[in-house]
Order: structure tokens, then C-alpha cells, then sequence
């Protein structure tokens, strides 16, 4: 749009930093640094016109007939038509991404009460991977802030608790050699349906007990050299302060047994 109103390519991107300001300051607070760029009083009078407008006809009449711009739009709002989701999309032309690597259509998203900032934004950019070294690849992306995502699930009364971590089990390892051995056993419970947390880190015991119960796990499975040597692992019920010593190779029963009793 800008360079079809006459905007020089040299200036582009001063002008996208200028009228991406529209979503917190009015128009006319722009307009002269708009002057002080150097662009024609016609070219800053089409911008200000298009700006303003809110549906892809009033653009078009601004823009030449054979506006690239109008074109990509008008089948964008074609193909979100056939979507079926025309409903959540709307024409806003003041909608600027304040970066001067995109090529084509961009966007930002909002909670449909339009109470909150944007909660996404972002848009087509068809050269920013060969500017960077890469094949030239046509792209499209865009970036979100989990702020304001929070911000809408407690406004929906929607945001989860987070108590809990959904494991079933977690497996320790006492020592650095023994790490091989607690994956073997993470995988044997995993591979019959038992959710795992595996830790591979210097902890001791009482942190690994904590940070168990902290996420709701059930078991704690814990791998000591003394065991090992036996073949066995340690099993804490952490529901009940239990604890019993459970031969590696019989650990898939086990965890049979442990998802049986949790369904």
C-alpha cells in the first residue's frame, strides 16, 4: 500500500515506525513528523485517507485498479470466507506492524470483547529469510504475548491451576552412573501408559520427595546403588509414606497394575 501511494522505498520503514504510533496516539499527532520525513502533502493525504477507512472498497477507491494490494486482501477475505470463519476477521486499515520486513497482509488478533491490547500480531514477509542467508522463502508468521493471553483465561474465568503436573511417577537416579539405569526404568514405565517425570540431576533425596509431592505424582521411583545391585528400585507411595523394593524386571507389572488401579 505504501509504495502504491508513493511512499519511496528508502522511507518505508521510518513510515511503518510512524504509523504503527496510530494505536496509541491520534492521526494528527503524526502527520507533521509525516511532513518532516520529506513525503509529499498528496502522498501523506492518500495515507491519512486509507488509514481512516475500514472496509477494502473505500481502499480500492484511493489505490490504482490494479492494486496488488487490494487484490491479496480481497482474496484473503474470500478464502476466510470459505473457512467459514469471516466472522472473526474484520478490515482495519491502520493496522501496521511497525517492521519493515513484511511484504504483504499483516494482522493482529484481539479478544472479541476488543478490551485488551493485541494478543498476536503479525503478517507476510517474503524476503526476510534471504536477508538473513537463507533461500529465498515466501513466509508468513507471527508472534504473541503470553501476558495478555493470561490477562483474557482470568477475564474468562478459564485460567488453570496449574496444581499438579498430571505425572504418575518420578524417577531418580542417586548417582551420575545410575542415570542410564533410571532412563531404562522411566522408559519401562512409560511404554505401559504410566506418565513420568525423569530427573537427571544432582538432588537429594528430600528435594526429589518435595518436588513429588509438589506435583501431585504418586510414586516416587528411586534408583540407588545398593538396590541396583539387586536388581531393584525403590517405590515410595507418596499417598501413604509406604515404601517397597520392586525387582527392575518385574517393573512393567508393576506399572500395569498402577494404571489398572488409576482408571
Amino acid at each position: 500500500v505504501l509504495s502504491e501511494l508513493g511512499v519511496p522505498e528508502e522511507k518505508f520503514a521510518a513510515t511503518c515506525v510512524l504509523m504503527d504510533k496510530l494505536e496509541k496516539v491520534p492521526l494528527d499527532a503524526i502527520q507533521g513528523e509525516l511532513e518532516e520525513l520529506g513525503l509529499e502533502k498528496s502522498t501523506i493525504e492518500k495515507l491519512t485517507s486509507v488509514l481512516t477507512n475500514k472496509s477494502i472498497e473505500s481502499v480500492s477507491a484511493v489505490l490504482p485498479d490494479d492494486s496488488k494490494a487490494v487484490q491479496q486482501l480481497s482474496q484473503l477475505f474470500k478464502l476466510c470466507e470459505a473457512y467459514g470463519i469471516d466472522d472473526w476477521i474484520m478490515f482495519d486499515a491502520s493496522v501496521v506492524r511497525g517492521l519493515a520486513y513484511y511484504t504483504g497482509v499483516v494482522f493482529e488478533a484481539f479478544d472479541r470483547k476488543g478490551v485488551l491490547r493485541a494478543i498476536a500480531g503479525g503478517g507476510r514477509y517474503d524476503k526476510l529469510l534471504e536477508t538473513f542467508g537463507g533461500d529465498p522463502t515466501p513466509a508468513a508468521g507471527f508472534g504473541f504475548g503470553d501476558a495478555v493471553i493470561v490477562e483474557l483465561l482470568k477475564e474468562r474465568n478459564v485460567l488453570p491451576s496449574f496444581e499438579g503436573s498430571g505425572f504418575d511417577s518420578v524417577v531418580f537416579a542417586m548417582s551420575e552412573d545410575l542415570y542410564g539405569v533410571a532412563v531404562e526404568v522411566a522408559s519401562k514405565l512409560r511404554a505401559e501408559g504410566l506418565r513420568v517425570d525423569l530427573i537427571l540431576e544432582k538432588k537429594k533425596t528430600k528435594w526429589v520427595f518435595k518436588h513429588a509431592s509438589r506435583n501431585q505424582s504418586k510414586y516416587c521411583v528411586i534408583v540407588a546403588g545398593n538396590e541396583y545391585e539387586n536388581g531393584e528400585v525403590s517405590v515410595k507411595d507418596l499417598s501413604v509414606g509406604e515404601q517397597q523394593a520392586v525387582k527392575i524386571d518385574e517393573l512393567g507389572n508393576w506399572a500395569k497394575e498402577v494404571a489398572k488401579s488409576s482408571n
